[in-house]
């Protein structure tokens, strides 16, 4: 089993649907190639960005055999998210994308009948790891979105010990004691996941980072990568604050809505999300592109100059 590590900028792809809703698979090249022009080295299928509470089984199950299938002739690392409401059907998802050649899978806490405690989480998630007993996964933290917040270093000792093919987690969490501490073990792979934070996820010493922003602008933050690595502090700092920017300007839209709208703007239009969210009416894309074009962000979302360092500068 490869163990990895994962660095560098992985994104969050959105899943692409058509006009009337329905997986657009067609759209997968498209969103893969932009990625690894972009500089982007890997993405994060099916998760929250990619609508998978939104989507059947066979749809997910579609969905990441098209990814792997578009993106690892890019060279691009490949994370299959499998968590969700149903633990045995995250367990069919690892097995299927094991099958399929995914480099990892991912695992978020059900979301419904919430596990109670460390103890039921690992038996959860150990459950879905079973299926594919020879591929790496990672434990995809996000309690603000699963309102499943147990303490991560209590997870990580307790799955370090009865889960084999654990590796690191997703860290998708506000709590940044948390991320220190799993950090310090020195034993995992640690992708970070607020964009909007990136810096603070760097200071702390990950060194791959999942977003969904990085379909949109990933300049940004290789940009913010190597500032940093060059201790250029004032900069990345200046290229946070376009992130922070950037979130703000989609979240006052609806962020999944405004996501969708922005990645046809810049050429790789990925449909509309689907219900319970609207797609934007065409007053709100415009006020939207106004908006986008306010902050610049069509002068500084690329840096081709960068793109092809992917993850060098990490």
């Amino acid at each position: 089993m490869d163990s990895l590590p994962i660095r560098g900028l992985v994104a969050a792809p959105h899943t692409p649907f058509d006009l009337q809703g329905r997986l657009n698979l067609a759209i997968v090249e498209g969103q893969a190639q932009a990625l690894k022009d972009g500089g982007v080295n890997g993405v994060f299928v099916g998760g929250s960005t990619g609508e998978s509470s939104s989507l059947t089984f066979d749809e997910r199950d579609a969905l990441a055999a098209r990814w792997i299938e578009a993106a690892k002739p890019l060279g691009l690392r490949v994370v299959v998210h499998v968590g969700g409401t149903q633990v045995e059907a995250g367990a069919e998802l690892a097995r299927r994308a094991q099958a399929a050649g995914a480099d990892a899978i991912a695992a978020l806490a059900p979301y419904y009948y919430k596990p109670r405690d460390v103890h039921e989480l690992v038996a959860c998630f150990a459950h879905m790891a079973q299926g594919a007993p020879d591929t790496p996964i990672y434990y995809y933290d996000i309690p603000a979105l699963t309102g499943v917040d147990l303490p991560v270093l209590d997870f990580v000792e307790e799955a370090r010990r009865l889960v084999p093919s654990f590796v690191g987690v997703k860290y998708t969490s506000s709590d940044l004691m948390g991320l220190q501490e799993i950090l310090a073990r020195g034993d995992l792979d640690v992708l970070f996941g607020n964009d909007e934070a990136l810096l603070a996820g760097l200071s702390f010493g990950a060194r791959g980072a999942v977003g969904s922003t990085y379909n949109l602008a990933p300049g940004v933050y290789l940009r913010l990568a190597k500032a940093f690595r060059d201790g250029d502090l004032d900069q990345a700092r200046f290229e946070q604050r376009r992130s922070v920017q950037l979130v703000r300007t989609l979240v006052g839209f609806g962020f999944v809505s405004a996501a969708k709208a922005t990645m046809a703007e810049i050429g790789v239009d990925v449909g509309p999300p689907r219900l319970p969210w609207l797609p934007l009416g065409e007053d709100e894309r415009a006020r939207l592109r106004a908006a986008l074009v306010e902050i610049g962000f069509f002068d500084w979302r690329s840096a081709p100059e960068l793109a092809a360092e992917g993850g060098e500068m990490w």
